[in-house]
């Protein structure tokens, strides 16, 4: 095979599809490779077919300009596909294998990925901990945002589906375990969401969707989804949220009117760096503003998940500081509150099987949820620009069509 259609990152604002190389079990050279990583041979990986890869809004921050991403490199870490050609090195996964793929790249054999932290993976970037799929100073290993694409360490990530075809009648929601409801779920898990909580979620995009119909999973008793976005508030309400739109005011005043007190049990922050401000900050960006929120809002001695994105390098920030990713954090608040925070890229492969069995068992229905919609991979560009705008859909591309109906 010769070809391969995938989407290619070149510069902000500017995203096309076109044909690039056919995979290989091997990194080449390319943007955003560390030498380290240049010709490194993969003979543990498998080549996949790629059913579905979904558009992140990690991704976006990078098609903003948002980040130090090079020009021409292939997009995409949130994968599902099937195996068609592996390694000599491969055991476990077989040709014909339909997989969920992790966007962390791990090899499974370091310190950090034998203690079950996969996304701080110590052997497959050598410039920093922790590989990804398509994104910046992640290693340099392609984006899954195209016909096929290339997995390493395969018998490690690859999640095995047993049966194709239920798998494939779910496939939507299975598209999500790539990335999106792993990553709600560590969120709401490390914010310490159990029985009967009750939850404040930052962000009703995809991320706080998915993290929202975590909190339900686990047991929460009132979740309260906040946002500036009322066709995503309307949506996270599809499913049973509580809403704010922190247009209308302080976050901490309309908890108060759902919840009868100031603080919720739990607070999770699904938005990240670029957060905007409310109240005399309205409409401009704030990027410290929503975890500062969120130790207002949460209860003393609770905890906050953070499995939205910071980045040590942003071109664009408001203020030098925030350039290198320097926030004005009211960090004695939380001391005081004895919050706990968790960051950091989400380990997927330590809730993607357990949320595998939720979503076949038919326990939740996350591609409802997140308002999921499949579109060819030649409309990537119209997607990326959709979701820029703010529409409250998850974009499932669909690289060879054969996402049921």
């Amino acid at each position: 095979m010769a070809g391969n259609r995938a989407v290619v990152y070149h510069g902000p604002g500017n995203v096309t599809v076109e044909t690039v190389d056919y995979p290989e079990l091997v990194l080449k050279p390319g943007p955003g490779v560390p030498e380290g990583n240049k010709n490194r041979q993969c003979p543990h990986g498998v080549i996949l077919k790629v059913i579905a890869t979904n558009i992140c809004g990690s991704d976006q921050h990078m098609v903003r300009g948002r980040t130090t991403a090079p020009p021409g490199l292939i997009l995409g870490h949130e994968m599902t596909g099937e195996v068609i050609e592996k390694g000599r090195d491969v055991e476990r996964i077989a040709v014909g294998d339909l997989v969920s793929i992790p966007f962390n790249v791990a090899c499974g054999r370091c310190r950090n990925c034998q203690e079950g932290q996969t996304g701080m993976c110590l052997r497959v970037n050598p410039d920093r901990p922790g590989g990804a799929y398509g994104y910046v100073d992640m290693g340099g290993w392609p984006g899954g945002q195209a016909e096929y694409a290339m997995v390493p360490y395969a018998d490690w990530n690859a999640l095995k589906f047993p049966d194709p075809d239920q798998a494939m009648e779910r496939i939507r929601d299975l598209a999500m375990l790539a990335d999106i409801f792993p990553t709600g779920y560590h969120g709401c898990v490390t914010a310490g969401v159990t029985t009967g909580s009750t939850v404040y979620i930052a962000g009703a995009g995809p991320v706080g969707l998915s993290a929202a119909t975590s909190a339900f999973l686990l047991g929460a008793s009132v979740v309260v989804v906040g946002d500036t976005n009322k066709d995503r508030l309307e949506q996270a309400r599809s499913f049973g949220c509580e809403t704010i739109d922190v247009t209308q005011g302080d976050p901490k005043e309309q908890l108060a009117q759902i919840l009868h007190r100031p603080e919720a049990d739990c607070g999770v922050d699904a938005v990240g760096f670029e957060a905007h401000g409310y109240g005399a900050e309205a409409g401009t960006e704030a990027p410290a503003t929503v975890l500062n929120s969120l130790m207002d809002t949460t209860r003393a001695g609770g905890a906050i998940g953070i499995p939205g994105l910071y980045v040590t390098g942003d071109p664009g920030a408001p203020t030098e500081e925030a350039k290198h990713g320097s926030l004005s954090l009211r960090f004695g608040l939380g001391w005081s509150k004895s919050h706990s925070f968790t960051t950091g890229q989400c380990p997927v492969m330590r809730y993607n099987r357990g949320l595998k069995k939720a979503i076949l068992a038919g326990r939740t229905s996350i591609a409802r949820n997140v308002n999921a919609k499949a579109i060819p991979l030649e409309q990537a560009p119209q997607g990326y620009a959709e979701f820029d705008k703010g529409m409250a859909t998850k974009f499932v591309l669909d690289p060879h069509g054969l996402i049921p109906a």
